[in-house]
């Protein structure tokens, strides 16, 4: 087993195509796990609100999305009419959740932020269960999908993904898949976005600032509640587009037990990264990335059999972190560095 490892590594490296083919898609996961993670680092590390609903958050936007996608015929209108299409739908995806966050923000978790962890976590968790047990009647009540709620989502992802997105392409001696590019892409605007609304932003100093010091900025005149009010708005609705990117990736599926499952990674890099640090969140999607995408190669190769490998590296990655620097990569005493 050590010399085939060891021979397929040699194989891989020596291969620039297949490294090139790897390296993309591990940019490509990273690019999906920063989205995922990126609004529950708001929620998380900056607010301090453990939010157990994020995970349904992303679920219900693969759901709208993928109901958009189907309903406006995307992947009909050549590469560049799908995606620009399929841009709208984001944006409509995002205004969405970022609107149903704002409601229930103001109308339930304003009222535990004075109480202790254990109130958020009951209720977000409570939350959690209503909206998947919610999606879950829906599909089964309205015959989605033959009212199975895991969809299958081959069919409808073969439709509205267009021709140009499709299948492993080469140039000069990169091996690329263009779905793997087209996330890649949303990833950086992702990061680039909740960069500059932290740093560059009239709202990104008054987050700073309430973080630091909630007392001091009220006493300066800083609307705390309403700071904290479109901050988990955005991360709601950065959470539902990552659900919309989520609908076209094939190890991905359009289902209720989407919520559960990019809701433990999500927590897994916002801890690694660091709590309140979104330079974290970025190196630990990195990180989770390009081990998730060699797990797959490995796994794909032979040399490991174990069909949970990228979730076994996933949380790896966390038991190491905890016992050699707890605060995570970029976590600091108190709420981090915020940037």
């Amino acid at each position: 087993m050590t010399l085939l490892f060891v021979g397929e590594i040699l194989d891989l490296l020596t291969s620039p195509g297949d490294l090139s083919g790897v390296l993309i898609e591990g940019f490509a996961k990273a690019s999906l796990y920063l989205m995922i993670a990126s609004g529950l680092t708001l929620i998380f590390g900056l607010m301090d609100v453990i939010n157990f609903a994020h995970g349904a958050f992303t679920m219900y936007g693969a759901y709208i999305a993928g109901a958009a996608v189907l309903g406006a015929g995307v992947g009909s209108f050549g590469l560049g009419g799908s995606v620009l299409t399929f841009l709208l739908v984001v944006a409509f995806v995002f205004a969405v959740l970022a609107l149903f966050g704002t409601v229930l923000e103001v109308t339930l978790i304003r009222r535990l932020y004075e109480y202790p962890p254990i109130f958020q976590i009951l209720l977000t968790f409570g939350i959690a269960i209503t909206l998947e047990e919610f999606m879950r009647i829906f599909v089964e009540f309205w015959g989605v999908n033959q009212g199975q709620w895991r969809f299958d989502w081959s069919s409808p992802r073969q439709e509205t993904l267009p021709t140009a997105l499709r299948g492993t392409k080469e140039f000069l001696f990169i091996s690329y898949n263009g779905l793997h590019l087209l996330q890649i892409a949303f990833g950086i605007a992702t990061a680039v976005g909740i960069w500059a609304f932290l740093n560059r932003t009239r709202y990104g100093l008054f987050v700073r600032a309430g973080v630091e010091d909630e007392e001091m900025a009220k006493a300066l005149g800083i609307n705390i509640k309403q700071t904290f009010t479109v901050v988990f708005a955005i991360g709601a609705g950065t959470a539902g587009a990552a659900g919309a990117m989520l609908m076209w990736d094939r190890l991905w599926s359009v289902s209720v037990p989407l919520a559960l499952e990019v809701l433990l990674p999500a927590f897994v890099i916002v801890i690694v990264g660091g709590l309140g640090s979104f330079k974290g969140t970025i190196a630990a999607s990195g990180l989770v990335g390009m081990l998730d995408a060699f797990g797959t190669w490995a796994f794909q190769t032979g040399v490991i059999t174990f069909t949970g490998i990228d979730d076994l590296m996933i949380f790896a990655v966390l038991v190491l972190m905890l016992i050699v620097r707890p605060r995570g990569l970029f976590g600091v005493e108190g709420q981090g560095d915020h940037g």
